[in-house]
């Protein structure tokens, strides 16, 4: 089979020239967050810490801004979290913003330019060729020496952090970001199987635990309750996104992706469990027991689906699923509830093989700076803030007596983000004062997990979704070499496209569940064993460091 790849000239046209503004130029909405006041000649003198810094240049930062921020404040310099960071690092900033969702394709553009800005914040660890060809190309910077000199509390915590330090550079022993770091345990597990409680309840159903029990209860849901779509989950930005954490194809003892295997890196849907699940998946699709537009939900879709009742189960966050969904739908139905459910496992007693679950550092989330900037001093010393315990409680908590009040030593977050006054979730406000809830350049703090999921569900959620072997079947954040990074980029985007495609084909019931075999063949003439053997050998590496 040929794979196709679609022209997007006029798209990178688009996007060349709205990066060209600012977006200082965007209109501003009305002020529903109190807005941070300009500091006082006290604070203009550096303290101990050496903040604020004393500069007057104004430094470059591109970065796409979090959703739940840009719902209620456009542009960077209007949330209070970005004035306050400006004000208490002393380096001011004109944020260069590329459009919601294309962070990407205005990466691409930005490079191609020439012209980059002293910081941006992207998932450099899945640059093409890797971060070391980052560096090699001339576009950001190797930051060994630059953390030496002037990031003195991101190089202790590292020191005290042996294991992270380790994910966060690369086999050549280059830093390359300022990363974002989840530093505890229950930071790292988040998403699973969520579903209606108060449904289960009506229909005498407990809360389905294997694949015969799923079927039973998403059968009862179409049947007696008249759910137009009993499950559904994201298929964007890819088709089957949603369960790519092992949601459903994991109890056939695979994922869709790479995983170990007893310490054998594997590639999940050249497996015979794949085949497995897709028999499964195109049952429940021919009887309308999936959401027939599988291959378009996004998270907008996917919010309306679980609120309105057009579903009853999907596979998402304990905070941005049960912590949205269950407020929303309170004042519709007041008798509902959302609740999780385990990974589904083939036979009662099992234990998931696979389920969601992060490594300490991600590859997301980080900042480089590039290797042009002629301000490295200052951008290190404003990133290296986040990881001061001033910037760890300003990134996770935001500002004392404003969105979080201290406690007998524990920092505790007000009513401005727990019942807000204007009606923003506190998903919405966090992302106003704080950092907490999506990534950057600080270690999150599990206190703020302790507060965000204010639901006893949220809470047993982290519980159940957890009870995996994840740990052990997941891969480290592995780094490849630049030979490796850009072969194995090139095997995997033409595997990926197949498989993509392969999946929706046979679960649609386009293709017959026979054509499987073929296109195992197909994945292997396109270098799955090669990309198999690069990832082998940059986990033997890594387990050298």
């Amino acid at each position: 089979m040929r794979i196709k790849r679609s022209s997007k000239s006029v798209l990178l046209l688009l996007l060349s020239l709205m990066l060209l503004t600012s977006c200082r130029e965007w209109s501003p909405q009305a002020d529903q967050t109190q807005q941070v006041p300009p500091p006082s000649a006290a604070e203009v003198l550096p303290g101990a810490d050496g903040y604020p810094l004393q500069t007057d240049k104004t430094l470059t930062y591109w970065a796409e801004l979090n959703g739940n921020a840009g719902n209620i404040k456009p542009t960077f310099q209007e949330v209070p979290f970005f004035q306050e960071w400006q004000r208490r690092t002393g380096v001011k900033l004109d944020f260069i913003q590329p459009p919601a969702n294309q962070a990407k394709e205005a990466i691409n553009v930005l490079l191609a330019s020439g012209e980059l800005p002293d910081m941006l914040e992207y998932e450099w660890a899945s640059f093409p060729g890797g971060p070391e060809k980052a560096i090699s190309d001339g576009y950001i910077l190797r930051l060994n020496d630059a953390i030496e000199k002037y990031a003195p509390n991101l190089r202790r915590y590292l020191s005290q952090h042996p294991e992270i330090d380790k994910q966060v550079k690369t086999d050549n022993g280059s830093y390359y970001v300022f990363p974002f770091i989840q530093g505890d345990d229950p930071l790292l597990t988040y998403q699973g199987p969520i579903i209606r409680q108060d449904w289960l309840d009506e229909l005498n159903l407990p809360v389905p635990a294997t694949i015969d029990d799923w079927h039973t209860v998403l059968r009862a849901f179409k049947d007696k309750k008249g759910v137009a779509a009993p499950l559904t989950f994201l298929g964007v930005p890819n088709p089957l996104f949603g369960i790519e954490s092992g949601a459903f194809v994991g109890a056939y003892g695979i994922k869709k992706g790479f995983y170990l295997d007893q310490g054998e890196v594997k590639y999940g849907p050249v497996e015979p469990g794949y085949k497995s699940f897709l028999a499964l998946f195109r049952n429940w699709y021919a009887e309308g027991l999936i959401d027939k537009n599988i291959a378009t939900v996004d998270t907008k879709t996917l919010d309306a689906n679980m609120i309105s009742g057009r579903s009853g189960a999907s596979i998402w966050n304990a905070g941005a699923g049960i912590g949205m969904w269950q407020p929303a739908i309170k004042d519709l139905w007041p008798e509902a509830k959302f609740v999780p459910a385990p990974y589904p496992v083939l036979h009662k007693g099992e234990k998931p093989k696979f389920g969601q679950r992060a490594n300490a550092y991600m590859g997301s989330g980080g900042v480089a700076i590039s290797s042009g900037s002629r301000n490295v001093e200052e951008a290190v010393r404003m990133l290296d803030y986040g990881y001061s315990p001033e910037g760890h409680l300003l990134f996770n908590f935001g500002m004392e007596g404003t969105s979080y009040a201290m406690k007998d030593g524990y920092p505790k977050y007000t009513d401005l983000i727990m019942h807000n006054p204007d009606k923003l979730a506190p998903s919405q406000a966090l992302a106003m004062y704080t950092r907490a809830s999506y990534f950057g350049p600080f270690v999150q703090d599990v206190r703020y997990l302790e507060q965000y999921y204010f639901l006893p569900e949220q809470k047993e959620a982290v519980q159940i979704w957890s009870d995996t072997d994840a740990r052990n079947t997941m891969l480290p954040q592995i780094s490849k070499t630049e030979k490796e990074s850009t072969e194995f980029s090139a095997i995997m985007l033409d595997v990926t496209t197949l498989v993509d495609e392969m999946s929706l084909k046979i679960i649609f019931g386009i293709e017959p569940l026979d054509s499987f075999d073929d296109y195992v063949a197909q994945i292997k003439a396109l270098g799955i064993d090669r990309a198999l053997e690069i990832q082998t050998a940059a986990l033997t590496r890594y387990m050298k460091r």
